[in-house]
C-alpha cells in the first residue's frame, strides 16, 4: 500500500461497509492515511480485527474502530451507524461497498432465493445504510456517500447477471439520491472493472493472463487501484461532483485490446 498522504480527509469520519478485505479494506486504509477516523464493518469480527491491525500498522496513530454487521440486516446497519456517531461524534463519509453474489450462470435460470438475497444486500442494503446515515447525521451536517457499482452494471454479462442487475440499479439509485440529498450530501458511485479480490476469484483465478490481455492496460485491477477514486470523491477536490459514476476498469469499456495475436 502507498504511504503517500495529503491529509485530504483530516477531521472527517468515514464508515466503510464490507471493509475487512479487498476493495473495502483498501478504501478504509486510504482514508486513514488521509487523516480520517474510520469505522470498518463486515460480518465477521475476527476478520475486522485483522483489517484494523493492518490499517494501524500502515498508518500508526490511525483512528480505526470495528463493528460486525450483516449489511443486509437493517437493525445491524442501524446499530453500526449509531455506534459510529457515538464513537467519533460524526459521520461524514459513507462507503457502501458490501455486496454478495450467490448466483452464477444464466440469469433466466436464477433461483429466486438467490435473486432476493442479492437484492437484499446489494441494493436494499445500500439504500438502508444511506437512509440511516442521512437521518442520523448527514441531513443536518452534510457529507459524501460513495456507492460501489461495477462495469457489469454498464454492460451485459451472462455469467453474473443477477449481481450485475443490482449494480446497474445502483448507478441509477446514485443519481436519484444525489437529487434527493443535495445540496447537503454528494452521492457518487465507482464502477470497478475486474479486480483481483477473493470475492471475484471465480472470475479471474484460472485465466488471469488471458483476461488481462483483453485490457488496454494489460493487467487486472488491484484493490489499491480503486481506493484513490474513493478518496477523490470523498474529498473537497470533488466538491462539484454528484450523481456521477466513475469508471475504474483498466480500459475494459474502451473495447478489447489483445496484444501478441
Amino acid at each position: 500500500m502507498s504511504t503517500e498522504s495529503l491529509a485530504r480527509l483530516t477531521g472527517r469520519t468515514a464508515l466503510v461497509t464490507g471493509a475487512s478485505k479487498g476493495i473495502g479494506l483498501a478504501i478504509a486504509a486510504a482514508y486513514a492515511r488521509e487523516g480520517a477516523a474510520v469505522m470498518i464493518s463486515s460480518r465477521k469480527q475476527a476478520q475486522l480485527d485483522d483489517a484494523a491491525a493492518t490499517i494501524r500498522a500502515a498508518t500508526p496513530g490511525a483512528e480505526v474502530a470495528t463493528f460486525a454487521a450483516n449489511a443486509g440486516d437493517p437493525e445491524a446497519a442501524e446499530a453500526c451507524v449509531t455506534a459510529t456517531v457515538e464513537r467519533f461524534g460524526a459521520l461524514d463519509i459513507l462507503v457502501n461497498n458490501a455486496a454478495t453474489n450467490p448466483s452464477m450462470g444464466p440469469t433466466i435460470e436464477a433461483d429466486l432465493s438467490a435473486w432476493d438475497k442479492t437484492f437484499q444486500v446489494n441494493l436494499r442494503g445500500l439504500f438502508v445504510w444511506t437512509q440511516l446515515a442521512w437521518r442520523a447525521r448527514m441531513q443536518e451536517h452534510g457529507g459524501s456517500v460513495i456507492n460501489l457499482s461495477s462495469i457489469g452494471g454498464l454492460r451485459g454479462d451472462a455469467s453474473i447477471g443477477v449481481y450485475n442487475t443490482t449494480k446497474a440499479a445502483i448507478i441509477h439509485l446514485t443519481k436519484i439520491l444525489a437529487v434527493d440529498m443535495g445540496p447537503q450530501v454528494r452521492v457518487n458511485a465507482i464502477a470497478p472493472g475486474l479486480v483481483k479480490t477473493d470475492f471475484a476469484r471465480a472470475l479471474w483465478e484460472e485465466h488471469e493472463a488471458l483476461a488481462a490481455r483483453t485490457l488496454p492496460l494489460q493487467r487486472l485491477g488491484e484493490p489499491d487501484d480503486i481506493a484513490p477514486a474513493a478518496v477523490f470523491l470523498a474529498s473537497d477536490e470533488a466538491r462539484w461532483i454528484t450523481g456521477h459514476t466513475l469508471v475504474v476498469d483498466g480500459g475494459a469499456l474502451a473495447g478489447p485490446s489483445v496484444v501478441g495475436g
